[in-house]
């Protein structure tokens, strides 16, 4: 049996928005970007760049019950983790464009790690494994 995780749904207030930070700041490519006119809403898809696996639905918030989850989709934790092959390079880029770093960079056991929030205040792990970890062949 094959199965995978194909999306996670990030909560977002404005379609455009998100897109142009995804796109502009992360370099996510815009998979997909379709009208829904039954439903009155977009399919907004993301992948970062280079990845052909799990993507990033940019849902819009589109019932008041679920505004109060844009940018804090995990509680506050760290809710998604973004695997590089190139830690100092995205850092640098990343800070150089602005992006708001929660936590600095530190060597882990697992590899080099810092913390930072999207657009909307979720927080995000910009993550490189370390050789021969298990989750470092998935970062290619």
């Amino acid at each position: 049996m094959i199965q995978s995780i194909v999306h996670i749904a990030l909560v977002v207030r404005d379609y455009d928005e998100a897109i142009a930070f995804y796109t502009e700041k992360l370099h996510f490519t815009l998979v997909e970007d379709t009208y829904q006119p039954e439903q009155e809403k977009r399919w907004v898809v993301v992948a970062p760049p280079g990845s052909s696996g799990t993507t990033v639905l940019l849902a819009r918030a589109s019932k008041s019950v679920q505004e109060p989850f844009i940018g804090n989709q995990a509680g506050g934790r760290v809710f998604l983790f973004l695997g590089t092959d190139d830690f100092w390079r995205d850092y640098n880029e990343m800070k150089a464009l602005g992006i708001a770093f929660e936590r600095e960079p530190k060597e882990a056991d697992y590899g080099m790690v810092a913390v930072f929030r999207d657009l909307y205040g979720n927080l995000w792990d910009l993550v490189q494994f370390n050789p021969g970890h298990p989750m470092a062949a998935r970062v290619k």
